[in-house]
């Protein structure tokens, strides 16, 4: 592993020297270097090529410096020689015609895959409060399961609303005026924030196995995408640790006035399962850059990685109190949290119908303040004149990705009438090309959803849309055997009426809608209670930027979809929620406005 010279997120190791890889753990002007793990030795899949999830999401340029050509269109595959030791290739097929010549004119090399572990001991099953691992003091535990095998991991300590008001009790301490905390220098805050991005860099292998097996990812997933975005959003926020600045004002008369931006208090945040360490990422990172301290609650379907950071927090050096994290149910300790009188703020993501309640539960306790992420139904818009290539690609991926567990999906795919068959034809024959399968094995790039519940409302779903009169053109069952695995379903013909078109699915079901002009599909588009995100294809700028203007959506992308970084604030419009994560206006979040003003005998300009 070899960084960036100019930043300090992570970028892959390249050739064949990559093959044992190094990761270099910087702290002040030294440098160690650590050798990390060797690449997969042999395939688990007796296919000759096999495709590796680093499939073109809009976001590839954040894991390494490729050429400008391969931040596009490129579906990076690996085959393997006749001793079964991993070759990657690019795939031509998913190219454009221009990206293929580029290629061909610049060869680049593709990124090397370590090997999981396994038989990885699950360290961690405990309460961490106050820098302390305790057990729950109900004495309950709760199950954790593997979705891919239905097999039992571990069970973790129960929390509720006594061990809620426990780490309540620590994080208040912690916040109190002249606690080490307080009193610490915010740069220092930036710089014990870099060194938990550190951490998780030399605990990379073993943060990405957990996160696969936790929560049915392909392992190629949260070791390209999941620990790399994690670590980018604590650095992001280290930069802002000591430039979270007020301002001098000119106030009329004799006065001297100026802002503070000091922080909330007790941050109680309650993450979901489908992006366990990266969502943890997002919460604490601007809460701690602000000097608040926190409460946090994992989702019960996905705690192993949150728990594990409560080992990384300790050895970063973040005071005790500061980051508290109680594993627990909704109903129990995500209530708790909700409506506890001493929590200043609460930040949530998940569905929309919790979502409602937790703001009903500030409401009716302290007036808390609230930060939510909540559901969508995206629209992804594919006009005539877009890459063809391209827009099928990355429609695939902006729906399929996480086998369709991701609330930004672009879940409704307008496609303009002149290229609709076509579309609907390269889209069938793409999904048909997933793989589905263990999650640790190379070459799998679809795993299982997150569990019965979820698995269920999506077959039943499925078979609303065949009922309702759309078209199955693939899938629509489940695989056979053990794990929630769900088979690629494509539905052609769908109409705006249709339970498929309105709910969301979160799954691995891409419904495809035929439209004929940009005011209808405008319209169609916002005819939904939800407003998250929204895709736009086409080479028409006039026509991209109207339609920017159009879409009632926190985030609309332009010839990409899912494009993310820490940089940008990320939030919804309508239903999908309240405030903002990410960017400069996520850390706005975590701050109180206070103004002083002080009489002065004179002023003057």
């Amino acid at each position: 592993m070899v960084r960036d010279k100019n930043r300090k997120g992570l970028t892959l190791g390249r050739g064949r020297e990559g093959r044992q890889r190094q990761s270099k753990l910087e702290t002040g002007a030294q440098t160690q270097t650590v050798t990390q793990h060797q690449t997969y030795q042999k395939a688990q899949d007796n296919r000759n090529s096999v495709s590796v999830t680093v499939d073109l999401f809009a976001n590839i340029a954040d894991i390494g410096n490729f050429p400008d050509f391969l931040k596009a269109d490129v579906k990076w595959e690996l085959m393997f020689d006749s001793n079964r030791q991993p070759i990657p290739i690019l795939n031509s097929s998913k190219m454009s015609s221009e990206t293929q010549q580029s290629a061909q004119q610049n060869p680049a090399p593709a990124p090397n895959i370590p090997a999981p572990l396994r038989n990885l001991e699950i360290k961690y099953t405990k309460i961490f409060i106050n820098n302390e691992w305790h057990n729950s003091i109900s004495g309950k535990k709760f199950p954790v399961y593997n979705p891919a095998t239905e097999e039992l991991i571990c069970e973790i300590e129960e929390g509720d609303k006594e061990d809620v008001d426990k780490a309540v009790k620590a994080a208040r301490e912690a916040f109190q005026l002249g606690s080490p905390w307080r009193r610490m220098d915010a740069s220092e805050r930036g710089k014990i924030l870099n060194k938990l991005a550190d951490l998780i860099e030399r605990d990379i292998l073993i943060l990405s196995t957990l996160e696969s097996i936790d929560a049915g990812k392909p392992f190629a997933t949260t070791y390209f995408f999941d620990l790399p975005g994690a670590i980018k959003s604590l650095r992001y926020s280290a930069g802002w640790a000591d430039k979270n600045t007020g301002r001098t004002i000119p106030m009329d008369g004799d006065y001297f006035t100026f802002t503070r931006h000091e922080p909330v208090g007790v941050c109680g945040q309650i993450i979901p399962w489908n992006f366990p360490i990266v969502m943890f990422a997002w919460k604490i990172a601007p809460a701690l850059c602000c000097g608040n301290t926190v409460v946090i609650k994992p989702a019960e379907q996905t705690p192993l990685t949150a728990i594990y950071m409560g080992a990384l927090i300790k050895e970063a050096g973040i005071p005790p109190g500061v980051v508290n994290i109680v594993p627990g149910y909704g109903p129990t300790a995500g209530a708790a949290i909700s409506h506890h009188m001493d929590i200043d703020k609460v930040a949530f993501t998940g569905s929309t119908e919790v979502g409602k309640l937790i703001k009903e539960a500030a409401g009716k306790s302290n007036l808390k303040r609230v930060t939510l992420e909540l559901g969508g139904k995206s629209p992804n818009i594919i006009f005539a004149d877009a890459d063809l290539n391209i827009a099928v690609e990355v429609a695939h991926q902006g729906l399929f990705y996480h086998q369709g567990q991701c609330c930004i999906a672009g879940s409704r795919l307008f496609v303009e009438e002149p290229i609709y068959e076509e579309f609907v034809r390269r889209s069938v024959e793409r999904a048909k090309k997933r793989v589905l399968g263990d999650t640790l094995s190379p070459g799998v790039d679809q795993g299982p959803q997150i569990d019965k519940e979820q698995f269920d409302k999506i077959l039943e779903l499925i078979e609303s849309g065949k009922k309702e009169g759309a078209k199955l053109e693939c899938g629509g069952c489940a695989r056979e055997g053990k794990g929630f695995y769900i088979q690629p379903t494509v539905f052609s013909e769908v109409k705006d009426d249709m339970r498929i078109a309105i709910e969301e699915i979160f799954g691995p079901v891409q419904q495809i809608l035929k439209f004929k002009t940009v005011d209808e599909v405008i319209k169609r588009a916002n005819n939904t209670s939800y407003g998250l995100a929204a895709g736009v294809f086409t080479k028409d700028m006039d026509k991209a930027l109207t339609m920017a203007t159009a879409l009632q959506a926190g985030t609309v992308w332009i010839n990409c979809y899912s494009a993310m970084s820490p940089q940008a604030p990320f939030g919804g419009f309508k239903m999908s929620g309240n405030g903002r994560e990410m960017g400069e206006y996520g850390l706005h979040e975590y701050t109180e406005v206070k103004t002083v003003t002080i009489k002065i005998p004179q002023k003057n300009s």
